[in-house]
């Protein structure tokens, strides 16, 4: 409404891929190459961008103006490469952090294209939690039935506490 009517709003749903909990979704020996799945909520919602990107001569994507937008963002742009859009159809990046018709039309007028260094920094940082968690997390559902899984922040903690029952242990009152 902000737009006006020749623009057409869909919602992603938040992020439509991830890495898929199995063995070699990320492989360090190959570049960190990622292999990506759709995820089980994001089918109805990447139809409907499907159906109106083919019929665009640009698309807009104006997800959150954080490293996870960037990264939504940057997996629609994938998605829409995969089902072959046309090479004539733009693809844009906007960032706004209130939602007003001034700072809608604003962002708008300073579209660009996906910021590349955020994207990297997301895929360090998944590669990261994949790599260490798909390790650690086993030894957490042993020790801690119930529990989800452990990643890169969790680890370190894990550490710090390894480290002190290690120095309790050898402490010779």
């Amino acid at each position: 409404k902000y737009l006006g009517p020749d623009y057409t709003a869909v919602a992603s749903i938040g992020h439509i891929r991830d890495l898929p909990a199995k063995h070699r979704s990320v492989d360090p020996e190959n570049g960190f190459a990622m292999q990506w799945e759709l995820g089980e909520r994001s089918g109805k919602a990447l139809g409907e961008i499907l159906s109106n990107a083919k019929r665009a001569s640009t698309i807009y994507l104006a997800t959150h103006p954080d490293r996870e937008g960037e990264a939504i963002s940057w997996h629609i742009t994938e998605y829409l490469k995969e089902k072959n859009i046309p090479a004539s159809t733009a693809i844009k990046r906007v960032a706004f952090h209130e939602i007003t018709k001034a700072a809608v039309q604003e962002a708008f007028t300073h579209a660009r294209a996906v910021d590349k260094h955020l994207v990297d920094a997301y895929l360090a940082r998944r590669a990261l939690d994949y790599l260490v968690g798909f390790s650690l997390s086993p030894v957490l559902w042993r020790k801690l039935p119930g529990s989800r899984s452990a990643g890169r922040v969790q680890s370190v903690a894990l550490r710090i506490v390894v480290d002190r029952e290690v120095e309790i242990e050898r402490f010779k009152p």
